[in-house]
């Protein structure tokens, strides 16, 4: 049997703080991953250091984030948030490189990324991961990376550093800036194939697999549970079937359970690793044991 790739250290995880509960929910995820027995092999990734995430951001932000001096993302000056940054960061740049390098896919069980600004933080996101690990990934010599950000929130902190850094060599989809409506599902989900055809040269398609949309979250609401599935396996089968690498990671999801807890978010991030499998598994190289 053949395992997803997934890049995991209890280094990038920290306190879930006020309404988010991005920080701490890598921990949670895997342990739901593991539970229920999906074929995964759990990584270690490799940190980020601080000039790799200047590639992105502006390196006085970068010391004083990691350095406690600027608050976070949360609204917070926490020495757990900004020690796990380097590995949330990270994750999903060994990801990537994974998917390079070994073909197919492979995750980053993180989130916080997508509003973070070049010179300042947003909406639970203090680094953009995303770009971080794009322009990362250009240094090492990838032509051109695929950001595809399906998370419910318009990527306000991607465009800004692709207007202040340039945007040779990356292509951006947001969702939200055109998909916002339960109207436009139907349509939504047959213009998946054209959006990655339009990544189609990418090295790597950076696939933000938010859980926020769904029509229950307190700040998304537009697709169903099952319409989120048929999402991720468009999105899954799509890359298969043009044969582009795909790294993907968890972005938003603010649901509760009765008791307060994310049941209804981790619901819906099984669902996507389900359907990741589904459409790789057969393929993947990798080993149970790495």
């Amino acid at each position: 049997m053949q395992h997803i790739p997934v890049y995991y250290t209890p280094l990038q995880v920290a306190a879930a703080t006020g309404t988010s509960p991005s920080a701490g929910k890598p921990a949670l995820v895997i342990e739901d991953w593991l539970a229920s027995a999906l074929p995964i092999v759990v990584r270690e990734p490799t940190l980020v250091t601080a000039d790799q995430l200047s590639l992105a951001h502006d390196r006085t932000y970068v010391d004083e984030i990691l350095s406690c001096k600027l608050k976070n993302g949360f609204g917070t000056h926490a020495a757990d948030v900004a020690a796990s940054l380097p590995y949330t960061c990270g994750s999903m740049l060994s990801a990537a490189r994974a998917a390079i390098r070994e073909g197919g896919v492979a995750c980053a069980p993180v989130s916080g990324f997508h509003h973070a600004h070049y010179a300042r933080n947003y909406g639970f996101c203090t680094f953009n991961g995303l770009m971080v690990t794009a322009r990362v990934l250009q240094s090492e010599g990838a032509r051109r990376i695929g950001i595809l950000d399906f998370d419910q929130h318009y990527g306000d902190g991607t465009e800004d550093i692709l207007n202040q850094t340039g945007r040779d060599g990356i292509h951006h989809i947001s969702a939200a800036k055109d998909w916002w409506s339960p109207s436009q599902a139907v349509d939504f989900l047959k213009q998946i194939p054209k959006m990655i055809g339009e990544m189609i040269d990418c090295d790597v398609i950076l696939y933000q697999a938010g859980a926020d949309p769904h029509v229950d979250d307190p700040l998304g609401g537009w697709l169903t549970t099952e319409q989120l599935q048929a999402r991720d396996r468009a999105v899954f089968a799509t890359c298969r079937a043009v044969g582009v690498p795909v790294a993907w990671n968890l972005a938003g999801g603010y649901q509760r359970d009765a008791r307060g807890g994310i049941a209804p978010v981790l619901t819906i991030h099984r669902n996507t690793m389900r359907e990741c499998v589904a459409v790789f598994q057969a393929y993947q190289a990798y080993p149970a044991q790495t």
